[in-house]
């Protein structure tokens, strides 16, 4: 079945979500408030590693301007982004299903969306979601996927601790973003060379590392409108290796 693998990772983001939903309720603030710098701080670390893929073969052997390229998509991206206030499209999908399925007040209730939007980037983002589904599709291989589960488990309950129900709603993200590329595989296969998945990394790198900056509430980066990068990065990249 080739959505095994993400189907094993859906279930992870929700076990995940579960324990660290009913967890956090049981937290003093303070505790809380030291995940949440924390993850902040962790994720940071995960941002700067992919966003340093630029720097580091195969991307950087493909061309001198892989910097440049990741930096004009990261640009352009943003632009794109901020015309279509894709921002604020992704906040009012967080508050309709805030409306339905989160009643209540506080601060917990009050960063359901924070949750959903930043667990979908942090899970969706990265070479393990790509490679992962791809193997899964093609040749029913969940191996990579396996692993990026159990990661995300214990990322989603880290999450949930700290920012609650709206994580577990990532896993919709998780589904339609992995499971659409499992069941394309044949298609897209050979489109993700490594010098693609390189830059899709990088410029997602620089992506997460704004959702860092947000989780340690020193400057709300418009993540949402940065995301048009991570289409224009591989097509760019992409373009490059053929003109070579």
């Amino acid at each position: 079945m080739p959505l095994t693998g993400t189907l094993i990772n859906v279930a992870a983001v929700l076990l995940g979500t579960l324990l660290g939903t009913l967890l956090g309720d049981r937290l003093p603030e303070r505790i809380r408030e030291t995940v949440m710098n924390a993850l902040g701080l962790v994720v940071l670390v995960v941002g700067t590693d992919g966003a340093l893929a630029a720097f580091r073969p195969p991307l950087s052997t493909l061309t001198r301007a892989s910097v440049v390229i990741v930096l004009a998509s990261v640009l352009v991206g943003g632009v794109i982004g901020e015309l279509l206030r894709i921002e604020d499209r992704l906040d009012g999908v967080g508050q309709a299903l805030k409306r339905r399925f989160a009643s209540g007040e506080g601060p917990r209730h009050a960063r359901f969306t924070e949750g959903f939007f930043v667990a979908s980037l942090v899970f969706c983002v990265g070479p393990l979601a790509i490679l992962g589904s791809i193997q899964d599709g093609l040749r029913g291989d969940f191996q990579l996927l396996a692993i990026k589960s159990l990661l995300d488990g214990f990322a989603a309950l880290a999450f949930a601790s700290a920012l609650g129900w709206g994580v577990g709603f990532s896993a919709i993200t998780v589904l339609a973003y992995q499971g659409g590329i499992s069941l394309g595989a044949s298609a897209v296969a050979g489109a993700f060379t490594p010098e693609v998945v390189a830059g899709l990394t990088a410029a997602g790198g620089i992506l997460i590392l704004g959702i860092g900056l947000r989780l340690l509430e020193l400057k709300q980066v418009r993540v949402g409108n940065l995301l048009p990068a991570l289409v224009i990065a591989p097509v760019a990249v992409a373009i490059v290796q053929a003109l070579h």
